[in-house]
């Protein structure tokens, strides 16, 4: 049921202005990217180790990925031959421009980019016809890429996300800016002082559409789980929303039933705010596993399999690469089971389409 605008990327139109978030690790694949594009909005498929179920995963994790990358986007392309399609990359992956480039070379839509700052983002991009995306969580964040992307290459973003405090997985935010907005447990207190941070990124953001000509659209994600909250993300004036934890429990995401069925017995005091072990705050769902972590255990890698920049196995508490593969696999006892601040709140499983229409419902 649409009641909303089309979202313009360029020469792109979605139909129902919704963003699929990416997740990773084997979370947004093909299944769910293809359902999403098929049923009007943006497919997102993840590239974190996009490769594991690549034969030669464990010995050459960089070519399996890479190899991935291509055959996710084009089994999305038969569920959804006309749909827009994309990809999520983060900055802080070891081989980001490895996996940028086989997202262009594959014919990707769209690439968004967040877990750090993608300054090479439009270079490894360049002359083609994939739109790009920078994730922000702030005006200052905003402000630096698209001042970077404009003095040394040219050009503005395509689309700009903003990610707030309430998303999954790894958040832009330090635990004191989490905590300052959750410092209230009023939900409206939370989101009323987010919102100002969000109408200074879109200033930011017009600044350059004013100096290109053109109308950058804005996204807003984090928190939105149902049609209240997608209706106050429209009120603020963004273009678009992305959503990602309320598509887990759809039967098209690829998330093994066990991971789904861990949001499902999820209660709000289970989901907490964690470290990676790249020093980034995410948000997951407390587990036998989360526990022994947070209770200070050290859990050794089995094999370093190079996804990170910065990483050291030899430091670090646990291998977010292993502790993912866990979850995908559905072995959740195991994993960390990185959701968004709503989780709790999923309480069957659903269509992706049932979920659309519920979001976007007056």
């Amino acid at each position: 049921m649409m009641t909303y605008p089309e979202l313009k990327i360029g020469d792109l139109t979605v139909k129902r202005p919704i963003i699929q978030g990416g997740m990773g690790i084997g979370i947004s694949l093909s299944g769910l990217a293809g359902a999403v594009a098929k049923a009007g909005g943006v497919g997102v498929i993840s590239t974190a180790q996009i490769g594991f179920r690549e034969p030669d995963f464990e010995e050459h994790p960089a070519e399996a990925c890479r190899r991935a990358i291509g055959k996710e986007l084009a089994k999305a392309r038969k569920i959804a031959p006309t749909g827009i399609i994309g990809f999520n990359i983060m900055t802080a992956l070891r081989d980001y421009e490895g996996h940028v480039r086989a997202a262009v070379e594959a014919g990707a839509d769209l690439i968004i980019s967040g877990a750090g700052l993608p300054l090479d983002l439009p270079g490894l991009a360049a002359a083609s016809r994939t739109k790009i995306a920078p994730i922000v969580s702030t005006e200052r964040s905003a402000a630096v890429i698209l001042k970077y992307w404009d003095r040394k290459y040219h050009r503005t973003a395509d689309l700009v996300v903003i990610e707030g405090p309430k998303a999954g997985g790894h958040l832009g935010f330090s635990r004191e800016q989490l905590e300052e907005y959750a410092e209230y447990d009023d939900k409206e207190y939370a989101e009323k002082s987010y919102d100002d941070e969000v109408k200074k990124i879109m200033a930011v953001v017009r600044k350059y559409g004013e100096k290109y000509g053109c109308s950058i659209p804005v996204v807003l994600a984090g928190g939105i789980y149902d049609r209240a909250a997608a209706k106050h993300a429209f009120s603020l004036g963004v273009d678009g929303i992305q959503v990602a934890t309320r598509f887990v429990t759809t039967e098209e995401c690829d998330a093994d039933i066990r991971y789904k069925e861990a949001y499902i017995r999820a209660n709000k005091e289970d989901i907490q705010i964690v470290k990676s072990p790249v020093g980034m705050p995410g948000r997951a769902i407390m587990n036998p596993f989360m526990e022994r972590v947070m209770a200070g255990e050290r859990i050794s890698p089995k094999k370093c399999l190079l996804c990170m920049k910065g990483c050291k196995p030899s430091e670090i508490p646990y291998c977010i690469t292993e502790s993912l593969l866990h979850a995908a696999k559905g072995e959740t006892d195991e994993a960390l089971l990185f959701c968004g601040a709503d989780a709790w709140r999923a309480e069957k499983i659903e269509t992706v389409e049932e979920v659309m229409d519920d979001l976007l419902q007056a």
